[in-house]
């Protein structure tokens, strides 16, 4: 990340334009096909969590603490070890670390597909190379943590599929590997889009792809958020 951009836009409010990036939020919004490889819902167990990283994680909690099914949403830091995992550390794009959130779900109501699905429709530009945005840097790389064999023949499935299609114009960046830690970021980093809805970086950059969830796949769509906190 470009972290002295992030930092004055926190600092003096100033606002990001789409036009810095290909991958404006905005422009996220085209539906997509189904995963034709997916879990079965009818035997599932209660609850599931997958962990992935696409952009600011402010936007990716955001989007999916407004999809039915999920029950929590924390944002964090994957691919690197815990005595980096600080935003402080992260930011240096030095750690191997992404900013990622982990979902937790009941994927009796949504599946890990339908999560894909969400995540390369709305919730980031997946054909967008460690940037997301007006943020560059290998910490904002498009990636998904895989849990369980299963979570990854779903999701290499998904990409061959999404690609074949043609459904990008350029080819999918994403990449895929097994998930070897996530750890919580700073309390000030969860709900932030919830907590913030007239920050700047949120009103350009976040609040356009909760739209285009909205838009694109209202039976999926809840008004009311799960929190990681109560309010």
């Amino acid at each position: 990340m470009l972290r002295t951009f992030r930092t004055l836009i926190l600092a003096a409010g100033v606002s990001t334009l789409c036009g810095l990036s290909s991958a404006c939020a905005s422009e996220l919004n085209k539906p997509i096909p189904a995963a034709a490889v997916d879990e079965p819902k009818a035997g599932a167990p209660a609850s599931e969590t997958a962990v992935i990283a696409g952009g600011c994680f402010w936007g990716m909690q955001g989007v999916f603490e407004h999809v039915k099914g999920v029950t929590k949403v924390v944002a964090g830091y994957s691919g690197g070890s815990r005595s980096t995992a600080t935003y402080d550390m992260v930011t240096t794009e030095t750690t191997g670390h992404a900013e990622s959130v982990q979902i937790t779900f009941d994927p009796r109501v949504v599946s890990f597909g339908e999560i894909l699905r969400v995540y390369f429709a709305v919730a980031h530009d997946p054909t967008q190379l460690n940037r997301q945005g007006p943020d560059s840097g290998t910490s904002y790389r498009s990636e998904i943590f895989v849990a369980s064999p299963m979570q990854e023949k779903i999701a290499k499935a998904y990409v061959a599929q999404l690609d074949a299609a043609h459904i990008f114009s350029a080819p999918i960046v994403t990449k895929i590997e097994k998930l070897n830690g996530f750890y919580a970021a700073e309390d000030y980093h969860q709900d932030f889009l919830i907590k913030n809805p007239t920050y700047p970086y949120i009103v350009y950059n976040d609040l356009p792809k909760i739209t285009a969830l909205q838009r694109v796949f209202p039976a999926m769509y809840r008004e009311k958020p799960v929190m990681v906190a109560a309010r």
